[in-house]
């Protein structure tokens, strides 16, 4: 009887998906796509794949969803391919895992604590030559050295004009006190060039709420600018995200390329019970030219205790627009779905 009675109540919970899903118009999302996972990461291979991959609540492991759609991510199974240590480095706060495709394998870049003190962070990586990232063996790549290597994390990695970069988080200024954005070409998938500087650390009052924070970049080169969005001050309502950019032909190694706008982009919104966005990545629809955002919020403003163990960072997707003058506009008044029944400018990739 028991086995009957969740049978009955998984046929309904697909049922009801499957019904909201019809409703959806072309390039709206089942929203939230996936509930407790924080600083989501989507990538879509070149088979059209979409993989998966997020901070789990409990900080102790990795793991994969996979499906031809970015709804379809919403009832697709997690694969876990690694989980934290019992002991030393990589044992604690298993953070921000990202799934990228390099030379004919695949990597994720993750920060991790270690189990005897789970504040210090520091970027790792693991790779796998399977065509899937959900099947294969994952071997541990050891940490990514850099020259400042305080209290790292967030990494992501782009690719060009035929270099290959990573962005990450560290402490950047003299006195350690804040958090901040540095660049680096990469000599390697798990090695980094020597000179590695600061694109920006926090400078405004919204960065600073709680903390003075810049962190979580994600990369998206459009328009003859190369954008980096990222997040910044405390991980409950306070949190928001701000954009750089620098033109496509600059030196992206002379901070003065880089050009941060004054205000977030985007950020909460009571109206539309969306509450402290942030941590996201970008990725292109199944019509292969839309560029899509993924992202967590919460729907609740207030957290009880530290905000960082609060569970309900759920995992969003949304429509980019871009305007006339090729800036995005992250569409800070509508709600998901609104976002992809707006006019949509047509842009350089």
């Amino acid at each position: 009887m028991k086995l009957l009675k969740l049978t009955l109540l998984s046929a309904f919970v697909v049922s009801v998906w499957t019904v909201n899903a019809q409703k959806l118009k072309k390039n709206q999302f089942n929203n939230p796509l996936v509930e407790q996972r924080a600083d989501p990461f989507m990538t879509k291979a070149a088979d059209g794949t979409y993989y998966f991959i997020a901070t789990v609540p409990e900080y102790d492991r990795i793991e994969i969803r996979k499906s031809k759609t970015i709804n379809g991510i919403k009832t697709a199974q997690p694969v876990v391919i690694w989980r934290k240590h019992d002991k030393g480095p990589m044992g604690n706060h298993i953070w921000a895992p990202e799934l990228h495709r390099i030379d004919g394998k695949w990597y994720v870049y993750f920060a991790a604590g270690s189990a005897e003190n789970k504040w210090s962070i520091h970027k790792y990586a693991l790779s796998n030559p399977s065509e899937d990232p959900t099947k294969g063996e994952w071997k541990e790549e050891g940490q990514i050295v850099s020259k400042k290597d305080i209290f790292s994390l967030d990494a992501t990695t782009f690719s060009h004009k035929g270099q290959r970069y990573m962005i990450w988080v560290d402490r950047a200024s003299a006195n350690g006190d804040n958090t901040g954005l540095f660049i680096a070409k990469m000599t390697s998938p798990t090695t980094l060039d020597d000179k590695q500087v600061v694109i920006t650390q926090p400078d405004y009052e919204w960065e600073m709420h709680k903390y003075k924070v810049n962190e979580g970049p994600a990369v998206l080169v459009r328009n003859g600018k190369v954008f980096v969005a990222f997040s910044a001050s405390a991980t409950d309502a306070t949190y928001c995200i701000g954009l750089l950019w620098a033109e496509e032909g600059a030196d992206l190694l002379d901070p003065a390329s880089w050009h941060k706008l004054d205000k977030p982009v985007f950020f909460t919104n009571e109206k539309l019970k969306r509450f402290g966005p942030g941590h996201n990545s970008f990725t292109v629809a199944e019509d292969g030219k839309t560029d899509v955002m993924i992202y967590h919020a919460r729907d609740y403003k207030e957290i009880k205790g530290e905000s960082l163990y609060d569970p309900n960072r759920h995992t969003r997707a949304r429509v980019l627009r871009w305007i006339k003058d090729g800036m995005p506009d992250f569409g800070q008044d509508l709600d998901d779905n609104e976002m992809a029944l707006k006019q949509t400018v047509k842009t350089k990739k």
